[in-house]
């Protein structure tokens, strides 16, 4: 590298957001616009499915999962961006070296213009943006372009009432991407739109309908001084996680009772819900959703070569998971009369892994 040519900084975007609030589904709308694009994704339960929704873009993707980057995984994001950086120097070298044949690879042949960070549900974006700001290396090569909170106009209101994960969460946004906007009650959309009069003043706020917006008003997150509402951002996680392997297809309409089961049974403490299933009668995979007592309707997901045919789930909870814990298992148990299934307390996250 020339010591006197200054150093290209790397624009960054964070986006949070709580447990369902339409994080992953804005990512895949915003990767539509902005293919070139490097992703880090950050997910709470010990399995990762959240780059499953992101399966057809042809992006370089990382994946922390097994905890949250403010907490469990936090010393994981740097070497990740030192990986990225790296790997963006090696792709610039290799273009310049190509002048001589056409000076136009300069531009086409870089590997990402951004970097964009999903973090957890549950995560405060605080320490990902101290790591970015604070560690010389990374902020040498890298900048912060702005923080994009989603927050679900169904259930912002009440949520952001339960936890102050939520609250922490948009407290730093710079834009508040409002979800849900088209389903969401004129009395919901008012005690929403209160609450952001409250944490995030200043922030600017875009309906977002269907996951779909204006890629130029995401990505003009110019960045201003603005006063914090109150908040707590030294938060204790209360989460749990329950992971779920079915290593053979299940019957969906049978298996979409129990869960349903599930989430009725534990309106409060499942907070979200989500997965791929593969079913007897179609090789293309089912995408699986669920939130605050609801489970989506179901959406087949291409096929791809590296589908293996397990099925994966996550349950994410509050508080104590023992009790769900034991109805899934006798559920699995229905469901696969012939096997029987198995967990282990894993040692790096709070939670259950089952295989059946």
């Amino acid at each position: 590298m020339n010591p006197t040519k200054p150093i290209e900084r790397i624009p960054v975007i964070v986006i949070s957001g709580f447990l369902g609030s339409g994080k992953t589904t804005l990512l895949n709308s915003l990767l539509q616009h902005a293919p070139k694009s490097a992703v880090i994704i950050n997910e709470f339960g010990s399995t990762p499915i959240d780059q499953q929704l992101l399966r057809e873009h042809n992006v370089p993707m990382s994946v922390l999962a097994g905890g949250c980057l403010c907490c469990q995984v936090r010393g994981s994001l740097t070497p990740v961006l030192k990986n990225l950086r790296m790997a963006w120097e090696a792709k610039n070298r290799h273009a310049i070296s190509r002048l001589d044949d056409a000076i136009n690879t300069i531009s086409s042949d870089k590997s990402f213009d951004r970097v964009i960070i999903e973090t957890s549900g549950v995560a405060n974006p605080e320490p990902v943006l101290d790591t970015l700001l604070r560690e010389r290396w990374l902020s040498a090569r890298y900048y912060l372009h702005g923080v994009i909170t989603t927050v679900s106009a169904v259930s912002g209101a009440d949520t952001l009432e339960r936890f102050v994960e939520a609250q922490a969460q948009l407290g730093w946004a710079d834009t508040v991407a409002l979800t849900h906007s088209d389903l969401a009650s004129s009395a919901q959309l008012a005690a929403t739109n209160a609450w952001l009069d409250k944490l995030a003043p200043s922030a600017a706020r875009l309906n977002i309908v269907q996951g779909s917006v204006a890629p130029d008003l995401l990505l003009d997150l110019s960045k201003k001084m603005r006063p914090l509402g109150q908040m707590q951002n030294d938060v204790e996680h209360r989460f749990n996680s329950i992971s779920l392997q079915l290593d053979d297809p299940i019957a969906w309409p049978r298996f979409q009772i129990a869960l349903e089961s599930l989430l009725n049974k534990y309106p409060l403490q499942l907070v979200r819900l989500k997965g791929v299933v593969f079913t007897p009668e179609c090789p293309e995979p089912l995408l699986i959703q669920g939130v605050a007592n609801k489970l989506y309707p179901p959406v087949r997901l291409p096929v791809r070569a590296s589908d293996d045919g397990k099925s994966r789930l996550v349950f994410i909870t509050v508080g104590d998971v023992t009790s769900l814990a034991e109805d899934l298992m006798a559920i699995l148990r229905v469901n696969f009369p012939n096997k029987s299934p198995i967990y282990q307390q894993p040692d790096t996250q709070r939670g259950y892994i089952f295989t059946a």
